[in-house]
């Protein structure tokens, strides 16, 4: 996390680098039993054996196998046994998905060339936010199992929170402070260290521990955060952007939606057989009315407009100035709806010269509204 809260981070598409490891140590690993006091030497060298242990390696990529295994030298100078060897595969960081593991299995080659288990583990390479894992890593080996590189996989690495002690949460501690996430204060990371050994020796003493391999991770400057070759976080425009416009023809523009229009016959339906000629509009429908009497000609109707008026249209018989906005909320193509229109258009009050010429525009098609506006023209004065 860099100054001002801004996170850097490294992509693991942009990572050419190998993949690469270090095996450490196995801890816990019970001290072979030692064979009775023998009669004579050849007994001795006959029944005793010591183990040599060896560590393979595979890398797991969603669930199947890549590339060969790697193994470390084979070690007999324990417990606790060390390695420290550097392991580094043929698959590189960009290769990785989020399902990438590697699974770690420990070999006992002392009793022949095929060797008994020890005991096997994997771990996954990214966390739960998508983030490489980093530094050091303490595995939980499950006995005489070899290790599951399968998704989800049988022999987990990671110990579960409700089996996690003291020593889990110190360990959690000694990473974080490794990689730089606790702020080094020398005097008090001496007591710290010195408490933590001590913890260690008791739990070893009162506990009956799992053999645990300790690999570390490499680590980057930055995180590394997960990401797919070829992904990119901004998707190319599919033209040029110029400054210039661009015509599309729409076929549909200006056509009714279609939707809308089912919606207003199936409320036209379910009213129409109901007739309130006393229906009076609340106040906010009273002013929701007057202001759309005065919309201008040039104004269409939405479909919550149009159910309005038709709601209250007895009310608005005595409007002279809401016939035309009425002629628009009618749907003409409903025979009953315009029957309807046209006995309450012959009752509604006298409109205008003005509101005549409007019902004779080409937006008004019905012959009885065209004849109902001529007839008004005719009886108008000079």
């Amino acid at each position: 996390m860099a100054n001002g809260g801004e996170f850097r981070f490294f992509l693991s598409c942009d990572i050419s680098l190998p993949l690469a490891f270090r095996v450490d140590r196995l801890l816990h690993y019970p001290t072979p039993t030692q064979p009775s006091p023998p009669q004579d030497c050849t007994t001795l060298a006959t029944n005793k054996k010591v183990p040599e242990l060896v560590v393979e390696c595979k890398l797991y990529i969603d669930g199947i196998q890549f590339g060969l295994p790697v193994s470390t030298r084979l070690e007999s100078s324990g417990p606790p046994y060390f390695w420290n060897e550097v392991m580094t595969l043929t698959a590189k960081y960009r290769d990785l998905t989020s399902l990438s593991q590697l699974a770690f299995t420990v070999w006992d080659m002392s009793s022949g060339e095929d060797g008994n288990i020890v005991g096997g583990a994997t771990i996954f390479l990214f966390n739960n936010k998508k983030q490489l894992k980093t530094g050091r890593q303490k595995l939980r080996l499950w006995p005489q199992k070899e290790a599951d590189g399968r998704v989800p996989t049988t022999t987990p690495g990671k110990v579960p929170k409700n089996e996690r002690g003291e020593i889990e949460r110190l360990e959690r501690l000694v990473n974080k402070h490794e990689r730089g996430q606790i702020q080094h204060v020398e005097w008090l990371d001496r007591l710290f260290f010195r408490a933590m050994d001590k913890a260690k020796e008791k739990c070893e003493r009162t506990e009956n521990l799992y053999p645990s391999l300790v690999v570390e991770f490499c680590s980057f400057e930055h995180r590394v955060v997960f990401q797919e070759s070829g992904a990119n976080f901004y998707a190319p425009a599919p033209v040029l952007l110029s400054n210039q416009l661009v015509t599309v023809w729409d076929p549909e523009l200006g056509r009714t939606n279609p939707s809308e229009h089912k919606q207003l016959k199936l409320a036209r339906s379910l009213t129409r057989g109901i007739i309130d000629k006393d229906l009076k509009p609340s106040s906010n429908e009273r002013k929701c009315l007057q202001r759309i009497i005065k919309f201008p000609p040039t104004r269409s109707l939405q479909v919550d407009e149009k159910q309005l008026v038709w709601k209250f249209r007895f009310s608005l018989m005595s409007e002279k100035k809401a016939l035309t906005k009425f002629v628009r909320a009618v749907d003409w193509s409903d025979i009953q709806e315009a029957k309807q229109a046209v006995e309450l258009i012959r009752k509604w009050e006298t409109i205008d010269v003005a509101d005549a010429l409007e019902l004779l525009s080409p937006d008004f098609e019905s012959e009885e509204v065209r004849a109902y506006a001529v007839n008004i023209l005719e009886r108008a004065d000079d």
